[in-house]
């Protein structure tokens, strides 16, 4: 991912890492955290980050946060900063069950992309967005205009689409992520154990699907929308070891064709399960449509299925490698 990280990240991220002098690595592969938990200081402000080609300076915590989309809530309130929630709106589904009641007693703005006036009602000083489309005329507002009002907005770097391809999503790519937005809204220590309790989970995982092919289906019912070479499907099935059908689409996401589909025969199908789109309804339209019915997977019902914020890049990632490892060993 082309991303600039500047100074003041980076000395956190460098007392980061200094915390960790000294500790033996000898067991630990490349992706594994040097030490344990190593908490950076506290959050110097002014912190400035260049965030979807759009400068984003804060000279202090954010104390009225609207996040929009649930990989920016989640992340909020995994780092602890829920009590500076105003407003959530266009989340894809439940948060996790650990998030849940504190997500639950959070105000609702729109089931959809709010309107910038419903969200300026909030008062908000820094709005967090899944999405770019989610910072535009037609949403929360243009970026420009919310800064003119004195309202920082950030977009999650995994959304960002820079000129040119985007860069290959990583583990290390969403732990950096996570490390700026901590920086940015003053809970540096917080990210920095949420990091490290990820790059444990992910420790602790085989990768029980080593040799298998897979197909990442997304959405679509004459097209399938299909998670490609480039974002966060690529990266799970990797750590999985599965290999996707579509990993050299050079895009995060791409429409590939049912034949594609079919001459590939992947020996297990993820699944996403959304609301507006469920793992049960593509299992139908799988078995239903007279190409897809005789595709090993599908006779077979050797699915995999996982929550659409799960698929997208976040807090949730690690956990969605560790539940989709225990699918597969319990594959027929």
């Amino acid at each position: 991912m082309n991303r600039t990280r500047v100074s003041a990240l980076s000395l956190l991220l460098a007392a980061a890492l200094a915390g960790t002098v000294g500790c033996s690595t000898a067991e630990a592969p490349a992706a594994q955290p040097d030490a344990g938990p190593s908490a950076p200081p506290s959050s110097s402000y002014p912190v400035s980050v260049s965030n979807c080609g759009t400068e984003v300076t804060l000279t202090a915590a954010p104390e009225r946060i609207v996040a929009i989309k649930s990989t920016s809530l989640e992340t909020v309130l995994a780092l602890g900063l829920g009590s500076k929630v105003v407003g959530t709106a266009f989340l894809d589904g439940p948060v996790p069950e650990s998030l849940a009641d504190e997500a639950d007693s959070l105000p609702s703005l729109s089931d959809a992309a709010p309107s910038q006036e419903v969200v300026l009602e909030r008062e908000p000083d820094f709005i967090y967005a899944g999405w770019e489309s989610n910072l535009s005329a037609d949403a929360a507002g243009e970026r420009g205009v919310l800064a003119s009002l004195g309202i920082n907005t950030y977009v999650s770097p995994a959304a960002c689409r820079e000129e040119g391809l985007p860069g290959k999503l990583t583990f290390e790519s969403v732990f950096e992520d996570i490390t700026e937005a901590g920086a940015l809204l003053g809970a540096p220590e917080a990210a920095a154990a949420l990091v490290a309790e990820q790059r444990e989970i992910l420790a602790g995982v085989s990768p029980a699907g080593d040799g298998m092919t897979a197909f990442w289906f997304s959405s679509g019912r004459d097209t399938p929308y299909a998670g490609a070479g480039l974002g966060a499907p690529q990266m799970m099935m990797e750590q999985l070891g599965l290999e996707n059908i579509a990993a050299d689409v050079q895009e995060s996401w791409a429409s590939l064709s049912w034949e594609t589909v079919v001459d590939a025969n992947p020996d297990v199908i993820v699944l996403v399960d959304a609301d507006r789109n469920t793992a049960e309804s593509k299992k139908e339209l799988l078995a239903a449509n007279p190409a897809t019915a005789g595709m090993d997977a599908v006779i077979n019902e050797r699915y995999l299925v996982l929550p659409f914020a799960a698929g997208e890049a976040g807090v949730r990632n690690a956990d969605a490698v560790a539940d989709l490892a225990d699918q597969l060993t319990r594959l027929p």
